[in-house]
């Protein structure tokens, strides 16, 4: 065996790897490697990406909340601080709003108005808000403008004034701040024909969210309901007066009775007439009867004016020669009717006469269209307001007023097949009737009816000299309806003494009015009306309690 073959090595029992596979395995394992590194790759861009998108998401939320909070001071519930008077022009984000800014009437709110900014206060009527646009319809004591909140950061409007515009409650007290534009269509829920492109707005005073009166109920008109819409009694009208008082009708009842007021005033002044005030307390009835508020006074009996009568005549005797008065008189009589209260307004007027009653009866004819016409050249808006709730007719009457005397208009009734006491009052029935056979032969629904009997008026009315069953007396008619009484009064302290006897006066109560007369008192006469019902007539209205602001009957006194 030479040196060079190798030693017999034990034998092994391993297997030799085949030829190659070494280099599969190194193959095999750096694929794994790679995909493990891509694996963490991407799993590290995705990590970036969203770190990348927390951080952009951030940045945006970021400027967005800058930004509303800059936008915030566009809108907002105004503080009790700002609306405490203050002097400090920095009070809050309202006040710096409005500094330097007049407000401007909803009703000046016109097309030619139109690119220029306003600021308004009203209430909030209706809205309407989805998404980034909300309308607000803003009232301010009638009419209406359309304000629009669209979402733009270039007008400074966010998404959160978007937001405060609709959990606004209706009847809060708006400030809107905006331009006017002309809208493309015409604006059919408000009576201003531009829209307010709104900038800032601000709460004054929030309403609550749930009312107990809705104005858009309260302004239903009776063929609304009978359609099926809701509407509201007048009993809850009343008991929530102060929100009834907001509808359009209401508002334009009470302009107009300011304009009757107006013109009253304007026609009597003209005629050298003097206001005067009466006091209201008295010592004794004014009129006589049981229908009177009595009271306690400083442990006298003493009652409260059924009418400023005696006093008004008493200043005649004082040479006043011609007085008025606007002011409240009471009668406690239970009428449960639509034309009673036992609280008015009561528009009165005493005048000497020079000769006859009729000059009272002149004035009449003269001062009641004057006050006709005034309501009717200033009100047209107010009329329209009222007719939409409750449509009637204009008032017709002459240029002349029809005068007609008793016994004419109880033969006219007679003729129509009615009977009247020809000495007897006219009740409510046979008043409307003379009223329709008046309005069918003359053509008017404003008329007076002179020389009633005695009887059925007051003690101080003076007969007439031909026959004392009738007296120098009348009463004024709008569409069937009394409205006015007058009457010359008795100016004879000893007739007068005799008549309050024969009406059951203690003429002691009297006895300083009847005394006036003692001094020398000129004839004299005069008349007295209910504001109220007057405008209820003209306006054409089924109820008294709907021109009375807080109307006062013999169940209500509140609110």
């Amino acid at each position: 065996m030479s040196s060079s073959e190798p030693e017999n090595l034990p034998s092994s029992t391993a297997t030799p790897p085949p030829e190659g596979s070494g280099e599969k395995i190194s193959k095999k394992a750096a694929k794994k490697e790679a995909a493990k590194l891509e694996k963490q790759r991407r799993r590290q861009e995705q990590e970036k990406e969203k770190e990348e998108e927390a951080s952009r998401k951030t940045a945006s939320l970021s400027i967005e909340e800058e930004e509303e909070e800059s936008f915030s001071r566009n809108y907002g519930n105004v503080t009790l601080k700002e609306l405490q008077s203050s002097d400090d022009p920095k009070a809050g984000k309202w006040r710096e709003a409005v500094e330097g800014k007049e407000l401007t009437d909803v009703r000046e709110l016109v097309e030619s108005m139109a690119g220029t900014e306003v600021l308004i206060r009203g209430r909030v009527d209706t809205k309407r808000v989805k998404g980034k646009l909300g309308f607000l319809i803003v009232r301010q004591s009638g009419p209406t403008v359309q304000c629009v909140v669209t979402e733009s950061k270039e007008n400074g409007v966010s998404a959160g004034m978007v937001k405060f515009a609709k959990q606004l409650s209706l009847e809060s007290v708006v400030d809107v701040i905006g331009y006017l534009v002309l809208p493309k269509e015409p604006v059919t829920g408000a009576t201003q024909q531009v829209e307010i492109q709104v900038r800032k707005v601000y709460c004054v005073s929030k309403a609550l969210q749930k009312l107990p009166l809705n104005v858009e109920d309260a302004a239903r008109s009776e063929a609304d309901i009978q359609a099926g819409m809701p509407g509201a009694n007048q009993d809850t009208r009343l008991n929530y007066r102060v929100i009834d008082l907001r509808t359009p009708a209401n508002q334009g009842i009470f302009r107009i009775q300011g304009w009757a007021q107006i013109g009253w005033r304007e026609c009597l002044l003209r005629k050298d007439f003097l206001e005067i005030h009466t006091p209201k307390l008295l010592g004794g009835s004014s009129e006589g009867g049981s229908a009177v508020f009595r009271l306690d006074y400083k442990g006298q009996p003493a009652c409260l004016a059924q009418s400023p009568q005696l006093h008004k005549q008493m200043a005649i005797c004082a040479d006043f020669k011609r007085v008025f008065e606007v002011g409240a008189v009471y009668r406690a009589e239970d009428s449960f009717t639509h034309r009673h209260l036992c609280e008015f307004i009561g528009l009165d007027v005493e005048m000497a006469i020079h000769k006859h009653y009729s000059e009272i009866m002149d004035l009449v004819s003269e001062l009641f269209p004057f006050i006709f016409n005034k309501i009717n050249e200033n009100c047209q808006k107010e009329l329209e307001a009222i007719r939409k709730q409750y449509p009637f007719e204009p008032l017709k009457f002459l240029p002349k007023t029809l005068k007609l005397t008793f016994a004419e208009g109880i033969e006219m009734l007679k003729e129509a097949g009615v009977e009247a006491d020809p000495l007897g009052d006219l009740n409510t029935e046979t008043e409307r009737k003379l009223g329709q056979l008046v309005l069918e032969k003359y053509n008017t629904e404003f008329y007076i009816l002179h020389r009633y009997p005695s009887a059925v008026r007051p003690f101080y009315t003076m007969p007439c000299a031909d026959d004392p069953n009738y007296s120098n007396s009348f009463d004024v008619f709008i569409r069937g309806e009394e409205i006015i009484s007058g009457a010359q009064r008795v100016h004879d302290p000893e007739l007068l003494t005799e008549q309050a006897k024969r009406f059951g006066i203690d003429v002691e109560t009297i006895k300083t009015y009847i005394d006036s007369f003692r001094y020398g008192a000129p004839p004299h006469g005069g008349f007295g009306v209910g504001l109220e019902r007057m405008v209820m007539l003209f306006c054409g209205l089924n109820n008294i309690r709907k021109t009375s602001l807080f109307p006062r009957d013999p169940l209500r006194l509140a609110p």
